[in-house]
């Protein structure tokens, strides 16, 4: 991992901090062990010592949760900066050539379509970031209405199919059966979560594939989606993380993403009163991402 300035600074800052504990533990032990018979004494000087030992660990603690969140910073801020100039530069590159050649009508409609997809790509980003900002400070008004979610979820499962090019086969959605699917929500922010989801299930699939859907109805008044994918999988003491913003998982940087996804995702639950998570038996093993929310009232 590329070590900043900053991070590098910080770094030293934590060697200076153990280094002066370690010698404030000495000196305190010392002074103890020499005027262990001047009992008021020893009392504020036992009760200096916890002060500084403990203002020492408080102090560490929140450098280290400094450091880490500058990591995450850079690693989204990198992370957006390809997103957003990969398809600049390669719009850039199709409109120099409609320039400076003529290309015939079928070259000439393929690259419109592969400008459209770039552009789709630069609004998605955009989008995600704007949206992290509104939910990651409270600021969205959710415009809710009664809302067929298994209709939704068919329409985002056909968009994902024709974003990422991919045969019908590859995401698969189980009917619900009959029962009912209406939930009162916003409909753009249900589109948003599980777009999401349905992207990061195909992203991560680690070359094939073949991801699954279903949607049920429980008895406790609530929905559930079941996003299923056979790709990279999450080790355990990750799936808590992952829903944290900029997070990304160790070594998975090589994938796409901003590290938003879920962020966004478990934010638009949670202000839509339901929940979600993540089933994951290891590295390897495939992930199910499951949103739950409460069905309208109707």
């Amino acid at each position: 991992m590329r070590i900043t300035v900053t991070t590098r600074r910080k770094i030293i800052a934590f060697i200076v901090l153990v280094v002066c504990l370690t010698v404030a533990v000495v000196l305190n032990v010392g002074w103890i062990i020499l005027h262990w018979r001047q009992g008021v004494l020893l009392f504020f000087g036992v009760a200096f010592f916890l002060a500084i030992i403990l203002g020492m660990i408080l102090n560490t603690g929140f450098l280290l949760r400094e450091i880490r969140r500058n990591e995450q910073h850079d690693s989204f801020l990198n992370a957006v900066t390809h997103e957003l100039k990969t398809p600049i530069a390669s719009i850039r590159l199709y409109l120099e050539t409609l320039q400076r050649r003529d290309v015939g009508e079928a070259q000439r409609r393929q690259f419109y379509q592969s400008m459209l997809d770039d552009t789709s790509r630069l609004l998605g980003t955009v989008n995600q970031v704007l949206k992290a900002g509104e939910v990651g400070y409270g600021r969205t008004a959710l415009h809710r209405a009664d809302v067929n979610f298994a209709e939704l979820v068919a329409e985002c499962v056909d968009l994902a199919r024709t974003r990422h090019h991919l045969p019908a086969e590859a995401i698969q959605m189980t009917p619900a059966n009959g029962e009912p699917t209406k939930v009162n929500a916003d409909p753009d922010d249900l589109r948003i979560a599980v777009g999401n989801i349905l992207d990061n299930a195909v992203k991560y699939s680690n070359g094939r594939v073949a991801v699954g859907v279903d949607l049920t109805a429980q008895h406790e008044g609530f929905l559930a989606l079941r996003v299923r994918d056979e790709g990279v999988g999450i080790p355990q003491h990750e799936i808590k993380r992952v829903f944290k913003r900029f997070y990304r998982v160790p070594g998975r940087t090589q994938v796409k993403g901003t590290g938003l996804g879920l962020f966004i995702v478990r934010s638009i639950a949670r202000a839509h009163g339901g929940r979600v998570s993540i089933e994951s038996e290891g590295e390897g093993r495939g992930t199910t991402v499951v949103l739950e929310l409460p069905r309208s009232a109707a």
